[in-house]
């Protein structure tokens, strides 16, 4: 053997190999990478957010989006979080998909002018099973349960990419959700679809008979035809032709060929230059190798979100640092009897006690819309060629149309009865309470270039409902019941899910789920040392890396607040182990304002909500000012005998 020639796509160290992310190994002998083929013109040009009209955080917000968004997803798939009803997702999420989508509205019927033959093809690639049903769902439509038991199918909320019609799933779908937990379910073909698509799977079954021989027709199941369609994207005649979106978890990274791909959006980590290029590679196929007269390639673009690629290669040796010592936080299965199941909420409501609504505006009620939130102009720059804007406007939209939409929201969110009937006799109220809420507390407080119809954002509609649910408690007569709204998807967490690393100082437990309490303050081993030796605690677990949150607002601003440590307690009002108190606990530093609003909504809403919804036992809430004094605090609060009424003098 004279000389072996290895042909790589990734000759380069990646991250922590102790070399700079991006160096070429050092018997490379030449190197033609992904920067030049764009500067040369082989490949489509990736243009990616560069600045945006939000001025918030260090870059663009539909670049780096993941960090933006993580928190308000499903952290686990599909299989444990299972995705039914109204799909809603995170404004700033909202945004990117409107934003890039318009972009790609354009594009299409650029594509029908010049008789391309196949639509351009939009990926979204997400973080799991459960986020890309979800977003699947708010694109191309959902099934909706009717209060007679039979379904209706919701149209999605990007027309070109709406698999709805007439209430029904098209023969034919716009929109491809292709995941393993799709591929996996028996019911993975729909069947109007194989009556639509006979010719083409007749084709496809043809030439897997001659591409493997010996293997039977009868063999290809839905599962196989569903992969030819995702493998046949933009070609013409085949199962793939007329797919406009895929809606994938990180199966589009490599062995994917479409050439049709203009608009890519990344809602998942990306940890390293070398996935980002995979996934944007996915779009770099160009459409046509036509040479213009003067023997040169038109330039073609992808457009890309949530990718953080960068256009720049680093050179040079990396230099190898000591490494502190990591160590695994996780629950342990042999103590799962110490488990700690707690609600996740995303606000609070009042049952009603009359159908005759009215109103009390204050400055709770206000809703600020603004460009800081939601980037609605966003610029996107090629390394080489033309820079183009992308923007969302919505102002096409009626007043009416908003006015409408904010009602329902609120009735579907609040004033349904206890079945989760709707109450339509409550809608002609709530269209003129939301129509005067608009003109009092939004019109007169949008920043510049906002405008109302942004309440259209489903993120945005939701935080209207909720204003307006508390205007009509405030404004209606009569005793209310608070009680919490919990999400949609995954509305229980527990400790069962913590697994997470760090290179703090630890401090080793025996009576929680999870093996180490991390140290951030100094505090929290203290504290942890007082719950292992206070007879009465039967469990306990610092909040970090649990998502156990508190949604509250201050200064008309919502937020969500995670407390510092949960416990379940053998109080005085304990009548057996399975009438325990869980204890949330929140250790104060500094006095701030912010902080005092937090603690009064855990105190006054929270622990009134959930209690009163009875869910998971008794809660409760304390504020520690002091962690030297926690035990006495707890003892004095809830463990010390109550003291008896004391007679009144004769």
């Amino acid at each position: 053997m004279r000389a072996v020639y290895d042909l790589s796509a990734t000759p380069f160290f990646l991250k922590g190999s102790g070399y700079a992310e991006g160096t070429l190994f050092p018997w490379v002998v030449s190197d033609f990478g992904l920067m030049d083929a764009i500067e040369s013109g082989i490949v489509k040009i990736p243009r990616v957010p560069v600045s945006d009209d939000s001025m918030t955080g260090e870059g663009p917000m539909y670049r780096d989006l993941w960090l933006r968004v993580r928190d308000a997803l499903p952290r686990k798939g599909i299989r444990d979080t299972p995705i039914d009803g109204l799909p809603v997702i995170p404004k700033e999420l909202e945004g990117a998909l409107r934003s890039l989508y318009a972009d790609y509205e354009r594009g299409h019927r650029a594509w029908a002018d010049a008789g391309m033959g196949t639509p351009p093809v939009f990926i979204v690639v997400c973080s799991n099973t459960a986020t890309s049903k979800l977003v699947s769902d708010w694109i191309s439509g959902w099934v909706r349960e009717l209060p007679d038991g039979t379904t209706t199918v919701v149209p999605g909320n990007l027309p070109f990419f709406s698999n709805e019609q007439n209430g029904r799933f098209r023969d034919r779908p716009n929109t491809l959700l292709v995941d393993s937990a799709q591929l996996d379910r028996g019911d993975a073909l729909d069947p109007a679809f194989r009556k639509a698509a006979a010719a083409e799977i007749d084709r496809f079954k043809h030439e897997y008979v001659i591409r493997f021989p010996g293997r039977s027709a009868d063999d290809i199941t839905d599962e196989d035809i569903l992969r030819e369609v995702m493998n046949t994207v933009g070609k013409r005649g085949r199962l793939g032709e007329h797919i406009r979106c895929v809606v994938s978890v990180a199966m589009l990274t490599e062995g994917w060929d479409a050439n049709t791909v203009t608009h890519i959006l990344g809602i998942r980590a990306f940890g390293t230059q070398l996935l980002c290029e995979q996934v944007v590679g996915r779009a770099l196929r160009r459409a046509s190798y036509d040479p213009t007269p003067e023997g040169l390639f038109e330039p073609e673009y992808a457009e890309v979100y949530g990718v953080p690629f960068s256009f720049l290669s680093v050179t040079g040796k990396g230099r190898v640092k000591v490494a502190k010592a990591v160590r695994e936080v996780r629950a342990l299965p042999e103590r799962s009897d110490l488990r700690i199941e707690f609600p996740r909420m995303t606000g609070y409501r009042y049952q009603m006690p009359t159908d005759q609504l009215d109103a009390r505006f204050d400055a709770a009620s206000i809703l600020a819309l603004s460009t800081q939130d939601v980037a609605l102009k966003t610029e996107v720059d090629p390394i080489v060629g033309q820079i183009a804007t992308h923007e969302i406007d919505l102002r096409d939209h009626r007043m009416q149309t908003v006015v409408f939409a904010v009602a329902k929201r609120t009735m579907d969110n609040h004033f349904r009865d206890e079945d989760g009937a709707e109450r339509p006799w409550l809608f002609p109220q709530l269209v003129r309470i939301t129509k005067a809420w608009i003109d009092e507390c939004v019109t007169p407080y949008m920043k510049d270039g906002a405008f109302p119809q942004m309440l259209l954002f489903v993120e945005y509609s939701h935080a209207a409902a909720d204003r307006l649910h508390r205007a009509i408690v405030a404004g209606t007569r009569g005793e209310k019941r608070l009680v919490p709204v919990l999400r949609p998807y995954e509305p229980i967490g527990s400790t069962d899910d913590v697994r997470y690393e760090t290179t703090k100082t630890c401090y080793e437990t025996t009576r929680s789920h999870i093996n180490l309490v991390p140290q951030d303050s100094g505090w929290e081993s203290k504290l942890a040392d007082v719950l292992e030796h206070l007879p009465e605690v039967v469990a306990y677990a610092k909040n970090q890396g649990l998502n156990f949150k508190i949604p509250y607002t201050y200064e008309g601003r919502a937020g969500n607040y995670v407390p510092d440590f949960l416990i379940r307690l053998r109080d005085q009002a304990s009548t057996g182990s399975d009438d325990l108190l869980t204890l949330v606990i929140e250790v104060t530093g500094e006095a701030k304002k912010e902080k005092q609003a937090k603690v009064a909504t855990a105190e006054h809403l929270w622990t009134v909500a959930v209690n009163n919804w009875g869910g998971l036992g008794r809660w409760a809430f304390l504020e520690v000012t002091d962690p030297w004094d926690a035990e006495h605090l707890i003892k004095a609060k809830y463990l010390e005998p109550w003291p008896t009424a004391e007679a009144p003098a004769s």
